[in-house]
């Protein structure tokens, strides 16, 4: 038996709880790969999966959230895999359509998994998680677009979050100047310890203008935002830069103009986490283990066990979250 934190729906109202129960292997859906799972962590995805509706993307109940997980191998009908490898899993929709990491054993494709790098633990893996995962993918896109230190501050929107801080960190630790975007003006030291050179408030990029070109400012940007501050960004890209398009905490909505990408050849580049290839992530956690600096990482974490998670869930969608979340299964 193990313990599990599982969603459950209530028949009468449709809205669903959830609660820690014990499982047994029995419960566990089909895969070719056994996990106990050491770790977990708390996205705004499992915010949405930890609500009353589901945020709209649970499929079924009962339900074990947790889009991430890391962990060592139990059992495995999949050469690639034996007793004992540590490995971890982010996307593929893991937590929303099926059983997650919010659980100390899972049973998952072998195709979902990648092998952790050495010198990366499943805590480190944790404190990464998709948000880190993510804003390596953002960096490495940048950099394939062009990016280089010294040709101007990178701007990182929303970066006292997951995605942001984790960007913060690596980009200051790659030398490149760090202008860090936060509505929380609070966490201007904390921003400043990941490396961030300039803290710019909020309130100065979340309203569009009538210009649809201002004076060319970021080399480069990660954006966890979208919306109106996205668009706002997008006129003030250098000649030729990037902007790597992460989230949409501002809204989905975009008030851009094309003129950005017809007279100074900006680059907007989409970066998806969920069903990324192996050989991709398997790049990006081999970036994140010499690239990101482990110190910071742990500068970011906030311990957490599975009965945490309902408050915790709930914090992150209010916008209360700093940093990543670790979650301790066997705490």
């Amino acid at each position: 038996m193990f313990k599990a934190l599982v969603m459950t729906q209530d028949a009468e109202t449709g809205m669903a709880s959830g609660a820690i129960q014990d499982l047994s292997l029995d419960d566990l859906p089909a895969g070719e790969v056994t996990v106990a799972v050491d770790y977990s962590t708390v996205n705004y995805k499992d915010g949405l999966c930890l609500s009353a509706k589901g945020g709209g993307l649970v499929r079924t109940y009962p339900h074990v959230p947790g889009i991430d997980f890391a962990g060592t191998v139990e059992a495995s009908s999949d050469d690639r895999y034996q007793p004992g490898d540590k490995v971890v899993l982010t996307g593929w929709r893991v937590g929303e359509a099926f059983w997650g990491g919010y659980a100390q054993k899972a049973r998952v494709k072998a195709d979902w998994l990648v092998p952790l790098p050495a010198g990366v633990s499943p805590r480190q893996a944790m404190a990464v998680g998709t948000a880190g995962f993510t804003a390596m993918l953002a960096v490495m896109a940048l950099e394939d677009h062009g990016l280089k230190p010294g040709n101007g501050p990178v701007l990182v929107t929303g970066a006292a979050g997951g995605v942001g801080s984790v960007a913060t960190a690596i980009l200051a630790h790659l030398a490149y100047e760090v202008a860090a975007v936060t509505g929380r003006l609070e966490t201007g030291d904390y921003l400043r310890s990941l490396g961030a050179t300039q803290i710019v408030a909020r309130e100065e990029l979340n309203e569009t203008v009538k210009r649809p070109l201002e004076s060319e400012t970021w080399s480069g940007c990660v954006d966890a935002v979208g919306g109106a501050m996205l668009a706002r960004v997008l006129g003030q890209m250098k000649y030729g830069a990037s902007v790597a398009a992460v989230g949409l905490a501002g809204g989905a909505a975009l008030p851009a103009t094309v003129i950005p990408f017809l007279l100074r050849g900006v680059n907007l580049l989409g970066i998806d986490s969920v069903m990324q290839p192996f050989e991709s992530r398997q790049r990006a956690w081999q970036r994140i283990a010499t690239d990101l600096p482990m110190d910071k990482l742990e500068a970011m974490v906030q311990p957490a066990t599975l009965a945490d998670l309902p408050q915790l869930g709930a914090d992150i969608l209010a916008g209360q979250v700093k940093g990543r979340v670790v979650v301790d299964l066997n705490a």
